[in-house]
């Protein structure tokens, strides 16, 4: 691509997504268990290949309603955040905006950098992190991103997901720049490459972003099940070192029952583990928890999760599971990422009316 610049940040500056100070932790502890669900609405493209602008392909966004025939049993209203290829062609949107209009889902967004214009850098995998893009470049591709979303759903995006969990030093000062209230780009845990953000000491609870309380951050419900799960600097370096991975150890430590690290997810993470993950959380308070998975995976050979029909066919009984369960055994009720930040407003309300 000629003309373009690689760059290297001196910097990310992932640290300034985490909370403040606890003070910044929202506190749920007065409501019951409440489940969201954010959906990484995307293109389609090869997991084993190098990152390419010109994949944009888009037709596994029809698949989704698989999954919203188990949502609307649970009335669950999902977050499906677009990004550019989905949101910019009709065979993207068009499926979204029935169901968003039906008031049967919500729209976010979501940014992939590589498919997202402008192309001024070198496509890659430094790069595919948006926190190690210069500020004014990412700026542009937010606003090509929102400005599309609002075209062609006809609504002002709030809740953002930089792709890859790529968020950094700009990243809150731009979404309230472009009017959003809700980002979900921590994955709680160790940096997942050598140039990805580290996000080891991020909480699985909605937190407060900045000093002024005007993006709330919702992570993925991730975290660590097992004995060893307490000690958090064994964890992480068990499940994430170099020499650990070579002489599987997560492996190891999993079968045993000893460390394993889990997301809410049907990707790569079974019913059980879920429920046990959710269950510990629910014990120390949390009361916010989200499932998430990437689009593609509704559909045949699209994604690593989903090689053949009964692959999807597990997804979808996964979410049946999952949502049985919460709403059965914990007794928790179905949200939406827009319900959870009124929610922190009242509770920031409230906050700021004792220290009064």
């Amino acid at each position: 691509m000629g003309g373009c610049l690689s760059f290297t940040p001196r910097s990310p500056g992932w640290a300034e997504m985490l909370p403040a100070s606890s003070a910044n932790i929202v506190d749920f502890s007065g409501s019951s268990p409440k489940i969201i669900c954010v959906i990484d609405a995307e293109e389609e493209f090869d997991w084993g290949a190098p990152f390419a602008s010109a994949n944009t392909a888009v037709t596994t966004i029809k698949a989704q309603a698989l999954a919203q025939a188990v949502f609307r049993r649970f009335n669950l209203v999902p977050t499906y955040a677009v990004d550019y290829p989905v949101a910019s062609q009709p065979g993207g949107f068009g499926p979204l905006r029935e169901f968003a209009d039906a008031g049967h889902c919500e729209i976010g967004a979501q940014l992939h950098t590589w498919v997202t214009p402008p192309h001024e850098e070198i496509v890659g995998e430094q790069n595919s992190f948006a926190s190690n893009l210069p500020l004014e470049l990412q700026r542009k591709k937010l606003e090509t991103l929102t400005n599309i979303i609002r075209q062609n759903f006809g609504i002002e995006p709030k809740l953002f997901r930089s792709g890859r969990y790529g968020a950094g030093r700009y990243t809150e000062g731009l979404l309230h720049e472009f009017g959003y209230h809700v980002d979900c780009s921590v994955l709680p845990g160790p940096a997942i490459t050598s140039t990805s953000p580290d996000y080891s000491n991020a909480p699985s609870r909605p937190y407060w972003l900045g000093t002024d309380r005007r993006v709330l951050e919702i992570p993925v419900t991730a975290g660590v099940i097992g004995l060893l799960r307490k000690n958090l600097s064994v964890a992480n370096y068990s499940l994430t070192s170099v020499t650990s991975r070579r002489i599987k150890l997560p492996a190891i430590f999993s079968r045993a029952g000893l460390l394993n690290r889990v997301r809410i997810s049907p990707e790569g993470y079974t019913l059980q583990e879920a429920k046990a993950l959710t269950r510990s959380l629910s014990r120390s308070g949390q009361r916010v928890f989200s499932i998430s998975y990437h689009s593609p995976s509704l559909e045949p050979g699209k994604t690593p999760y989903t090689r053949n029909r009964e692959d999807v066919a597990r997804i979808l009984r996964w979410l049946e599971g999952y949502l049985e369960f919460f709403t059965g055994e914990l007794g928790g009720t179905p949200s939406t990422p827009s319900e959870i930040y009124a929610l922190a407003q009242q509770e920031a309300g409230v906050r700021r009316k004792e220290i009064a």
